[in-house]
């Protein structure tokens, strides 16, 4: 085991603040969107430690960086490290601190990093950029190959990232046998002596969907029957109000049994929704992986006041447990009903790994090194990564960016919201974390 890493611990802050302060936000196809000026940065800190480097563009300025560091075994298949360069949107107006201003600044006695993608997943990104760069400074090859990959357009489904690479650029995956990226790692506080480290080992499926309806058109001040913005916001509400029947797939059982276990309660008797509700900041995260989930994003209808349209659009983003896809657009089938055309915008698969092997271990023994009241649990991601497009090729993927956070921070609310912001502690912790993983690997 390799001491604490000390110039990576030391520099990854300043290179999360330099992420931060670059506005990589997507929005979709529009032009605004780029992760260029994010990409050049990434590249030129691999570069500076003489690692070459590939920079990908599948469109004006959706940027994506590949990197390879050499292992001392170079016999065994590559490990990919990989992170999302691009976030959502951010109203500055909402903001305590500007959101692309990189500032840190006190929270509740706590030194924080405030910005868009300070979680979601600059953290990460640096703290891969600030293991690689101290260790081939100092000399300190991994085990094996580690590919490296930091990519664009993961907030939009990764047509011009994720998706698009494992399309048109397999050879950059060639040997990959797992890789490593967001959402897990972080900490929820039992108790003093005892924090729960979440794994993320399977994803929800992403369906996100355009329903329309066609009616009559006509006069708005006549009585009208056939209605199509009547049919589709009726369709809408009742998706929008149904709670889908309660499913508890094998990681979400394994996460609730360690969950009992930690707080004493019997896995056997507990309610699955009380359990989740014992899980305060975190909570709202894993409650969404009991079942499926729809929620109605976007409604489109008509253009005077006084025109009754022919037809009328919404959009709903819907999210099925792994292995499941049928039976979730099943049930929304007959919930929309038959006068409703559905159609996919995106449809992306549910992902579900073991949690075990040599990987997993690694995982729990760098935790514990670091932080010796750390317990390693599997817990499904309620969203969708990058590990997605992987998966196709064959390469299961895990979630672990690793995280010391606070007891009272509210997690799950920073991930796409207002005041986004990060320890710097967890930072320093989580790199220390990434460095001995690596080592055992």
């Amino acid at each position: 085991m390799t001491d604490s890493p000390g110039r990576a611990e030391d520099e990854v802050v300043g290179l999360c603040q330099g992420l931060l302060r670059i506005d990589s936000s997507n929005y979709g196809d529009d032009p605004r969107s780029t992760e260029r000026e994010a990409a050049e940065y990434t590249a030129g800190k691999l570069s500076e430690v003489g690692l070459d480097v590939e920079l990908i563009e599948p469109a004006p300025n959706r940027t994506s960086v590949f990197a390879r560091v050499a292992g001392r075994d170079r016999s065994r298949p590559p490990l990919m490290l990989h992170g999302h360069l691009d976030v959502v949107p951010a109203d500055a107006a909402d903001w305590q601190q500007p959101p692309f201003s990189g500032a840190i600044a006190d929270d509740t006695g706590v030194e924080m990093l405030w910005g868009r993608g300070a979680i979601d997943m600059k953290d990460m990104d640096a703290m891969i950029l600030a293991v690689v760069r101290d260790r081939l400074r100092s000399g300190r090859l991994p085990p094996r190959d580690l590919v490296l990959a930091f990519l664009a357009d993961e907030e939009a489904g990764g047509k011009f990232g994720s998706h698009w690479l494992v399309a048109n650029r397999p050879d950059l995956f060639d040997g990959v046998d797992a890789a490593v990226g967001e959402v897990g790692g972080f900490s929820f506080t039992v108790r003093d002596d005892l924090r729960l480290y979440l794994i993320e080992t399977a994803e929800k499926g992403i369906a996100w969907m355009r329903l329309s309806a066609s009616g009559r058109a006509g006069h708005g001040s006549m009585v009208n029957d056939d209605n199509a913005v009547t049919r589709v916001a009726e369709a809408v509400a009742r998706l929008g109000s149904h709670t889908f029947p309660l499913t508890l797939t094998k990681t979400v059982r394994t996460f609730l049994d360690e969950v009992c276990r930690a707080m004493d309660l019997d896995p056997e008797t507990a309610e699955p929704e009380e359990v989740v509700a014992a899980l305060g900041p975190i909570a709202p995260m894993i409650g969404n992986t009991l079942r499926h989930s729809v929620n109605p994003t976007m409604l489109e209808a008509g253009y005077k006041a006084n025109v009754v349209p022919g037809d009328a659009h919404a959009v709903v983003d819907g999210r099925f447990l792994p292995g499941m896809r049928d039976d979730f657009l099943a049930q929304v089938d007959a919930i929309i009903g038959p006068d409703i055309v559905r159609e996919h915008l995106v449809d992306d698969i549910g992902l579900e790994t073991a949690f075990e092997g040599p990987l997993v271990e690694a995982m729990t023994s760098s935790l514990l090194a670091e932080d010796p009241g750390a317990r390693a649990v599997p817990y499904m991601m309620f969203g969708g990564t990058d590990a997605k497009a992987f998966a196709t090729l064959g390469i299961p993927g895990y979630g672990f960016a690793p995280l010391r956070l606070p007891p009272w921070l509210a997690f799950a609310e920073l991930f796409h919201g207002v005041d986004e912001r990060v320890p710097t502690d967890a930072l320093r912790f989580g790199t220390r974390v990434l460095d001995r993983f690596i080592d055992q690997i």
